[in-house]
């Protein structure tokens, strides 16, 4: 009977932390697709101010550089929180 509750026990620990798990990286999944395509708009409001004010190659290569950085730096950050947790 004692050996029955533990098993059960145990598997419902299990469940909860997997979901807690599945649940993390969900919210991380969807932060880095908010993140993407924020950064998709920020690159097209950056080319349209670009074209607009005549200065277009040297706008849009710092914007991009500038933008992928960002991206790329918050997408570690949370995939390290992630791995941590």
């Amino acid at each position: 009977m004692f050996a029955r509750g533990v098993a059960a026990a145990s598997v419902l620990i299990a469940v909860v932390l997997v979901g807690a798990v599945a649940i993390v990286v969900v919210v991380v999944v969807v932060g880095v697709v908010i993140e993407v395509v924020i950064a998709v708009v920020l690159l097209a409001v950056a080319v349209i101010v670009a074209v607009v004010v005549g200065e277009g190659e040297v706008v849009v290569v710092v914007v991009v550089v500038v933008v992928v950085v960002v991206v790329v730096v918050e997408v570690v950050v949370k995939v390290v929180f992630v791995a941590v947790i």
